[in-house]
């Protein structure tokens, strides 16, 4: 899989956020955007993702055999987790899990394969609604391990995780990465080793 980007601009608002933004990202590879507040790092993933338009330029999601994705296609080939965690304080962990698996066409044994991956088994029966920041964010990001899917989208990752589980999150996502996944995420703080980054830059 390859994702193209060529001479991106959006706008938020009446303003232009971002403009002439250009990369080539393969699979196996990882894309790291940095940049200030309001520069337009989530807005691009969001771009990325197809939930905003472009104001200009052309992206393409290309598969293996180099044919481009149709938006549909692209839509089933992603992940993207946002910085803002989509749990129910009124579900359990292992319920919203669940709803995850369903939206995503997933079996229902990859919610406990997933609760595993991520060091979830204490927290399965809590509800959402008492959780901490930090276990709410593991939550989310196990949603990367209901279904495989290549490219995957992370809004600041690493916020309100402690120590162990950031090391936990640069383990899965390099064994995604060496699985020839392809990822692109905007983070405030170094990650993934920053392996290549782009750093965008207030637009006055």
């Amino acid at each position: 899989m390859r994702l193209i980007a060529e001479g991106l601009a959006a706008v938020r608002g009446e303003r232009v956020v971002f403009q002439n933004i250009n990369f080539d990202v393969a699979s196996g590879q990882a894309l790291v955007l940095h940049g200030p507040n309001g520069s337009g790092k989530t807005t691009l993933l969001r771009v990325i993702a197809g939930l905003l338009g472009m104001l200009a330029g052309r992206m393409r999601v290309i598969d293996k055999d180099g044919a481009v994705l149709t938006d549909e296609a692209r839509d089933q080939s992603l992940h993207f987790v946002g910085h803002q965690d989509a749990i129910r304080p009124q579900l359990r962990v292992m319920e919203t899990l669940q709803f995850h698996a369903n939206l995503l066409g997933a079996p229902t044994k990859n919610v406990d394969a997933a609760i595993a991956t991520w060091g979830l088994e204490p927290l399965a029966e809590l509800s959402g609604g008492l959780l901490s920041a930090g276990q709410r964010r593991r939550v989310s990001l196990a949603r990367l391990s209901l279904q495989r899917r290549p490219l995957w989208l992370l809004d600041e990752p690493l916020v309100a995780l402690d120590t162990p589980t950031r090391a936990r999150l640069n383990d899965i996502c390099s064994k995604h990465l060496a699985q020839g996944g392809l990822i692109v995420a905007a983070s405030h703080e170094p990650f993934l080793g920053d392996r290549r980054t782009m750093t965008l830059g207030y637009q006055e």
